[in-house]
């Protein structure tokens, strides 16, 4: 009986530095991609890209049949992320920037490449700073990245102030910004936090060409204004008058908790303080401690 072949391997890097070079190599390309809004040429190689990604293999089936078929036009990913998905289909290893990282995971997610999405997930815990971490939410919430998403929202915690301050907190949508507002743990105090929400509706309805309170509607409940002390909420109260954020209703259940000097006044306001809230005299009859 023959025995079984042994089966040895060559050496790993050599093999990985050839099929680099054929990384955005026009030579022997037989497919090109226009990417992003600047849309620039990639070459690349259909076999490979097939055999190693399902959305590749069904981008690049048979359809467009024999020899260099037309440009396969990629706008919403950047050339740089793009590249790097490439670099990781050829070479099965990529050199990740703290910079485009997220677009790099996001391609990874939509293109079904899970090695690569854990790979960037792994970077981002490592780089993760107030500048990025509103980013990384974001990109965690639109795809379902549990994990991810905890850890952004106990980095914030950590560091409320700060990430309040980024572009990145004021481009969040209404479903990212809505765990952060319902956590105890914020090293914020409320009258903070509230000035933060209205920027950031103020930017959304900008963007959407939306009313300020109707950009906030999703949000708006979660702020804690029963923690407010009367001076800060009546001028809350007039300020909201000349620009409604708040609903009406949503005051009054604040002053109700003044007026009766109780908590729970009325149902469903929350008045437990969080981590960073401010201590004020009126605190001490409100029914839910900080925890």
């Amino acid at each position: 009986m023959e025995t079984p072949g042994l089966v040895v391997h060559g050496e790993a890097a050599p093999f990985s530095t050839a099929l680099r070079s054929l990384l955005n190599n026009p030579q022997y390309s037989d497919v090109c991609f226009v990417v992003g809004q600047e849309r620039q040429e990639v070459f690349a190689h259909r076999c490979l890209l097939a055999c190693r990604c399902n959305f590749f293999q069904r981008l690049l089936g048979p359809k467009l049949g024999p020899g260099m078929p037309g440009p396969v036009v990629l706008s919403s990913v950047p050339a740089d992320a793009f590249l790097a998905v490439l670099e990781f289909l050829y070479a099965n290893s990529v050199r990740l920037h703290r910079h485009s990282v997220l677009e790099v995971l996001t391609a990874a997610v939509e293109y079904g490449l899970e090695e690569l999405r854990e790979l960037c997930l792994e970077f981002v815990v490592k780089v993760l700073d107030v500048e990025l971490v509103c980013e990384a939410l974001q990109v965690a919430v639109t795809f379902g990245l549990g994990p991810l998403q905890e850890r952004c929202i106990a980095f914030i915690e950590t560091h409320t102030q700060e990430a309040l301050r980024t572009r990145g907190f004021l481009e969040l949508s209404a479903p990212a910004l809505l765990p952060l507002l319902r956590s105890d743990k914020l090293r914020v105090d409320e009258a903070e936090l509230v000035l933060a929400a209205r920027s950031w509706a103020r930017v959304g309805a900008a963007v959407l060409e939306r009313p300020v309170a109707e950009v906030a509607a999703p949000v708006v409940r979660e702020l804690r204004l029963a923690l407010l002390a009367p001076a800060e909420l009546s001028a809350l109260e007039e300020q909201n008058q000349r620009e409604p954020l708040i609903p009406v209703e949503q005051i009054v259940e604040a002053w109700k908790c003044h007026a009766l000097r109780r908590g729970d006044a009325a149902r469903g306001t929350p008045c437990r303080r969080r981590r960073g809230t401010l201590p004020r005299e009126h605190h001490c009859f409100l029914d839910l401690p900080f925890k």
